[in-house]
């Protein structure tokens, strides 16, 4: 594949302002998911070059702390702009190495350009405030510092999206980052090195390094320099962080699993209850940490609803991220794909009606059909666990106190969704789900300006928004004695 700008596609960590091989030789192949073929191996570090990462971050903290924001900003807009030049490419490389269909990597390319330039402005609003003083003869006040050091671990599923939401928010508020992404998908964020380079960030502001997975995160995590630690990834790895994290008492924000519930109100509108069901689940072909696993209907619409939705999930068209016109793409790794397979035949074994799909895509390979089952169970995996594939489980209740008690039976509280007419029925719903993020009658609620964030094992902490700051920031108290003016 040739790109407009050629250098965006390379197999080097980039470290300090220099572009690295594993000094052992070591590397990792990188395989396309539509077809398996490998598109390029890529350097893992050594654990010396990994500690040379936080070397070089940890150097350059103190003068890019010391710039005025405005200086700070400056590169970051750039890089922002760059991002945006390049969206074709960038989009190219996410599809070749992630396989999400062409129009899912274009839009996920502007959204990980809206960041930079957000935290670079909101950055200006990072301000302390006056304390009425108590004490007579000084001034009390607070300003906020950067951490220092941050290390961002980033998944595979938005291998763009989620370096720049951590970063630009690290970045703007001073501190300096090494970024460790997902070895299935290292190609966009080599990509975004390069730019970053290109706009002006100083050398030891931006790093990315891959190494074996473990040793890589315990060396970067562990290290006493390391300050703030953002994670985006499983529970189960989520935890890993967290207990590394503790050495030292970092600042930690993981972003965890999710398994939403999606809930039909008795009043709600057919068409725009697919539509919307539609949209929260099959979006990144269900490998997202918001789709809508657990879809519950009032019982009276029930029949009705699974008719319609059986017909929109038979209209979805699997392909390669190549053909602009799919919808669905592969599942990221054999691993997922086994799952996904053993998922759907337990629920059809365990009783669960099969509606649309639930079987391996006639395209082979780690694709699957987009698959609908009927009458779920919690006692369901499909219902568990939280479910990384184009497949979507619906279930009846009976009243409100049912659906509340059946989607919040759940380890996990990222993101919910409600499809209904009546406010007096939606607010009071809203504020019932143990999940930190709702959207009532659409799905697209993510961007630049929000807290993302979730509850319970889902996480801790928030992304974008204000509150994206908060891992990187400390407030400093200080006591000012007038007789020290």
């Amino acid at each position: 594949m040739s790109y407009a700008h050629p250098l965006l596609f390379k197999s080097l960590c980039y470290v300090n302002g220099h572009w690295l091989h594993s000094a052992s030789g070591a590397s990792v192949a990188v395989e396309n998911p539509a077809d398996r073929e490998v598109i390029g191996h890529v350097p893992l570090l050594e654990r010396e070059q990994i500690v040379a990462a936080v070397d070089a971050a940890a150097a350059a903290f103190p003068a890019w702390r010391k710039l005025s924001l405005d200086q700070r900003a400056a590169p970051l807009l750039r890089w922002a702009e760059l991002i945006r030049q390049h969206r074709e490419d960038l989009a190219q490389i996410l599809c070749l190495e992630q396989g999400k269909p062409l129009a899912e990597a274009r839009g996920e390319i502007d959204y990980a350009a809206s960041f930079i330039p957000w935290f670079a402005e909101q950055a200006r609003r990072l301000d302390g405030r006056n304390i009425p003083s108590h004490i007579p003869g000084a001034h009390l006040g607070t300003v906020m510092e950067p951490v220092g050091v941050a290390v961002l671990l980033t998944p595979w599923n938005f291998p763009a999206a989620m370096i720049t939401r951590k970063a630009a928010a690290a970045l703007a508020a001073g501190c300096t980052v090494v970024v460790k992404p997902a070895h299935e998908t290292p190609y966009s964020a080599f990509a975004l090195a390069q730019l970053a380079e290109e706009a002006g960030l100083p050398a030891g502001t931006f790093n990315v390094v891959l190494g074996e997975p473990q040793m890589a995160m315990e060396t970067l995590v562990r290290d006493s320099r390391v300050r703030a630690v953002s994670f985006t990834g499983s529970t189960r790895v989520g935890k890993l962080v967290l207990q590394a994290a503790a050495q030292d008492v970092k600042k930690v924000a993981l972003e965890l699993g999710g398994n939403a519930p999606f809930i039909v109100l008795p009043d709600a509108d057919l068409e725009q209850a697919v539509k919307f069901a539609v949209d929260a689940k099959f979006q990144t072909s269900g490998q997202d940490c918001c789709a809508a696993n657990r879809i519950l209907v009032a019982r009276e619409l029930y029949e009705p609803f699974l008719q319609r939705f059986a017909a929109a999930v038979r209209k979805l068209r699997v392909g390669p991220a190549s053909d602009e016109r799919s919808d669905i793409g592969p599942l990221m790794h054999q691993a997922a794909f086994d799952a996904t397979c053993e998922r759907v035949r337990e629920a059809i074994d365990s009783g669960a009606r099969l509606l649309a799909g639930g079987e391996p895509h006639a395209l082979g390979g780690w694709f699957h059909q987009p698959t609908l089952l009927a009458d779920v169970t919690p006692a369901m995996r499909i219902w568990r666990e939280e479910n990384f594939a184009p497949i979507a489980g619906v279930t009846a209740y009976d009243d409100l106190e049912q659906a509340v008690e059946l989607a919040n039976d759940s380890e996990y509280g990222l993101a919910a969704y409600i499809c209904g007419q009546r406010l007096d029925q939606v607010w009071p719903l809203m504020r019932r789900l143990e999940f930190a993020m709702v959207a009532v009658n659409g799905a697209r609620f993510t961007g630049h300006p929000i807290p993302f964030g979730g509850m319970k094992a889902s996480g801790l902490g928030r992304e974008g928004g204000s509150e994206g700051f908060e891992p990187f920031v400390e407030t400093k108290y200080f006591c000012l004695h007038h007789g020290a003016i």
